[in-house]
């Protein structure tokens, strides 16, 4: 371990609960545990009830690089509120240092310098030496690890083990509840069978079994076949001396962001009002001291249903990665629901305190804490399962492509430099016009002067519906689907918006006013040479990830490892963004570091 300034050491006090004094700000106000956040010696003890919250792991069992986004743009109620503040605005808000951990951990700024200062984030063995401390000085009788979803998914030992490493991870783990979303892209039979494997309690009120197929009895485990509930929708935990709801909430729009072929027998969707009904029997039956949802609808949309469904204390959300160091207060009917976010990539564990008495929260304190990993002891357990995973992919997953001049990223509204990476390769390898690739939020860094191995491109790829494909498209059906998936990005109404960020392109530019409605956000649309693109006449679109039927085509990391082998070296992407239109003055947006 390198050598540590005086911060640096009282973190790892912190974590490993050796000891220091505890600095922080009030857990329920606006900009809880941020102002000082970076100072704290020591997380204490804090209230009667602990919940631990990852979310978004994306099968990253290694600790790995990952840029925070310079584009998160937040229009109509949600223009300057979080997850829609990055860069300067964030640090601002938050009052984050420049140069320092937390600036790391949470912007994108000084990206290059801070990564190789502060190296890499995450890792299961570094969050395993956490979630032990963090139970062990608390109390594992009185503390609750939640997982958010999107774990199984997002590297290759994932995907050759069908998930099933990640459930071990799980284990190892001690997780107690969780939810899903890119866990429903297994077949449906692997995801029942990875579920009798879980230690964890899998709970989603809103995935219902297809009324004919429930009929005909073709989908076995069903939890309810009164209420058409695949899975438990909530589970009764006990701490201490209080007793906690905790309700699921899966991916509301898996099949319609992902394939259905894989799961035809299941539905899925927001469902506000059995989510209300659900409330009201847990409150009403149950008699909890608290209800905590965890849930994988994205930030907009938690903050809706809180909004909307009332009788929830604390929303626990993933799935669009966003790190925010402050329990977000939402005001409804009745009372105040706060949402919560922790990031994504084992970047963070979110810390959750809460002091309930006469059967009511009565206080909180909330702490996003990062994971720093050179600072933090790997578990022995957990480092040798990892090793023990990776062992047959090792020499694949270590084999280096090619080298980076530029730091590779995908993460933001538009396209990152992974992403025009995956587009060129598609582009030059399959002889197209056109490229689009999907706006997937998965998928890591790697920082300038770095090799860009194998493992790296599986982390952008590593899929079960990896096909490209080659297609004749005409004009205007290339501006209708930028104009679909801009709609899903920025409609006003955040239970219409499907998650993920703006599909990306290559050898198109295009501009884009997000505060338009549909049909009218898109414009000027050129190829790259500056042809404009004409609506009836036919361009080759080469791409990949078909959520209907299977493309032909090979596996996508094939088809980027044979352009980056051709290339061996990257000296600089030409990043095709699109022109924005009304985003002067909007905090979503870091124009010192977006390039269009």
């Amino acid at each position: 371990m390198s050598s540590l300034n005086r911060r640096e050491f009282f973190y790892l006090m912190s974590v490993l609960g050796l000891g220091g004094t505890q600095v922080h700000a009030k857990s329920h106000k606006k900009i809880y545990g941020v102002n000082k956040v970076e100072d704290y010696s020591q997380l204490e003890n804090f209230g009667n009830a602990r919940f631990l919250h990852i979310t978004d792991t994306h099968a990253q069992l290694n600790p790995v690089y990952f840029r925070e986004p310079s584009v998160n743009l937040g229009l109509h109620s949600n223009f300057g509120e979080p997850p829609h503040i990055v860069g300067s605005h964030f640090a601002k808000r938050y009052g984050i240092k420049p140069g320092s951990r937390m600036e790391y951990a949470l912007t994108c700024l000084n990206y290059e310098e801070n990564a190789e200062r502060f190296n890499r984030v995450g890792g299961f063995a570094q969050i395993k030496t956490i979630v032990d401390n963090l139970r062990g000085r608390f109390g594992e009788d009185k503390t609750l690890l939640l997982d958010g979803g999107d774990t199984w998914q997002g590297s290759w030992t994932a995907l050759k083990t069908r998930g099933k490493d990640m459930v071990e991870a799980l284990n190892i783990l001690g997780v107690d509840v969780c939810t899903g979303h890119w866990e429903f892209t297994y077949m449906q039979n692997e995801i029942l069978e990875n579920l009798k494997l879980l230690d964890a309690e899998f709970v989603a009120q809103n995935v219902l079994v297809d009324e004919v197929a429930l009929m005909m009895g073709d989908v076995p485990d069903v939890y309810d076949e009164s209420s058409g509930r695949q899975f438990k929708p909530y589970t009764m935990k006990k701490m201490g001396d209080h007793t906690v709801a905790v309700i699921g909430q899966a991916f509301p729009y898996t099949t319609i962001a992902n394939p259905q072929r894989f799961i035809p027998n299941w539905s899925f969707g927001i469902r506000p009002e059995k989510m209300q009904e659900l409330v009201n029997h847990i409150r009403e039956k149950e008699n909890p001291d608290a209800v905590i949802c965890v849930s994988h609808n994205g930030y907009d949309v938690d903050k809706k249903m809180a909004y909307a469904v009332t009788g929830i204390d604390f929303i626990m959300g993933g799935h669009t990665h966003d790190g925010v160091p402050e329990a977000y207060p939402v005001k409804n009917s009745g009372g105040v629901t706060h949402v919560i976010n922790s990031g994504s990539n084992g970047k963070f564990v979110s810390v959750l305190d809460l002091d309930i008495k006469n059967k009511k929260v009565q206080d909180f304190r909330y702490t996003l804490l990062p994971v720093f990993s050179d600072l933090v002891p790997e578990d022995k357990q957990m480092k040798s399962y990892i090793e023990n995973v990776r062992a047959p992919y090792k020499a694949e997953l270590e084999r280096t492509i090619a080298t980076t001049d530029e730091t590779l990223y995908r993460r933001g509204n538009f396209n990152g430099t992974f992403d025009q990476i995956i587009c060129d390769a598609l582009r030059e390898v399959k002889g197209a016009d056109i490229s689009m690739s999907p706006g997937f939020r998965w998928g890591v860094s790697v920082p300038m002067g770095h090799e860009i191995t194998f493992e790296d491109i599986a982390t952008q790829t590593a899929m079960t519906y990896p096909e490209t494909y080659v297609r004749e498209v005409k004009g205007e059906d290339i501006h209708r689907i930028l104009e679909d998936v801009a709609d899903n990005l920025f409609n006003k109404d955040p239970f219409l918006q499907q998650g993920g960020d703006m599909v990306r392109t290559g050898g198109l530019s295009y501009t884009i006013d997000p505060a338009q409605e549909i049909g009218k956000r898109i414009s000027k649309l050129e190829l790259s040479n500056g042809e404009k693109i004409e609506a009836g006449k036919n361009y080759r679109l080469a791409g990949w990830s078909t959520v209907g039927s299977q493309a032909p085509g090979e596996p996508v990391w094939d088809t980027v490892t044979t352009y980056l082998q051709d290339r061996k070296h990257i000296k600089n992407v030409n990043l095709e963004s699109p022109d924005i239109i009304g985003v002067k003055n909007n905090p979503g947006i870091e124009h010192s570091l977006y390039k269009s």
